[in-house]
């Protein structure tokens, strides 16, 4: 099997951002984001996922951290999509429930080319650390987007918000893990009636 890796460089006016990504790594990474959560948050993700990641986003975080999460996650959804490749023999779908304490979160993921987002978390305070939360939903967003796609997260329970987002993020992981798996049942093929994703 190739490797199935990707490096992404986007520069803009508001941010500069190069990630390198190993779908079939240990869990590796390096992170630095400027924004302290966040970074721990996609450090959980390459943890949890599995993957092995380097990533450096320098923002504009003087005007707010905006920019920097969105950009993230374009750049995010990018090499996924770059690594997945033709995805012939993966899975392609996978759903996961992860626990963390009061939380629990569903993440469902089709790696369709058709990108849509369906969100259903209720966080509850504007900010956790420097981190704010109303980015959560603009961050998988930007992932689904430029990952081309299909991404659900719901919240069963959960009242911090800290593990809801902490929880969304390693749920994730562990969903996208799962369905970029090669199934050897497919020898090769494309998961799908119409022969091309």
């Amino acid at each position: 099997m190739e490797d199935r890796k990707s490096s992404i460089a986007r520069t803009t006016s508001e941010t500069d951002i190069s990630l390198a990504l190993n779908l079939d790594g240990s869990g590796v990474s390096t992170v630095d984001t400027g924004i302290g959560f966040f970074d721990h948050m996609l450090k959980s993700f390459a943890k949890h996922g599995f993957f092995d990641m380097s990533l450096v986003a320098k923002g504009d975080l003087y005007v707010d951290s905006h920019h920097t999460i969105e950009d993230t996650g374009i750049v995010l959804g990018r090499a996924i999509k770059e690594a997945v490749g033709d995805k012939a023999g993966i899975r392609r779908y996978a759903s996961f429930t992860m626990p963390m304490d009061d939380a629990l979160i569903l993440c469902a993921v089709d790696l369709s080319g058709r990108p849509y987002l369906s969100y259903d978390l209720n966080l509850t305070v504007p900010k956790v650390g420097y981190f704010d939360t109303e980015m959560v939903r603009e961050f998988f967003y930007a992932v689904s987007y430029a990952g081309e796609m299909n991404l659900h997260l719901k919240q069963l329970s959960g009242t911090n918000n800290h593990h809801i987002i902490e929880a969304a993020f390693k749920a994730f992981a562990n969903a996208l893990s799962m369905a970029t798996r090669i199934d050897e049942r497919l020898k090769g093929e494309i998961l799908s009636t119409k022969g091309s994703l």
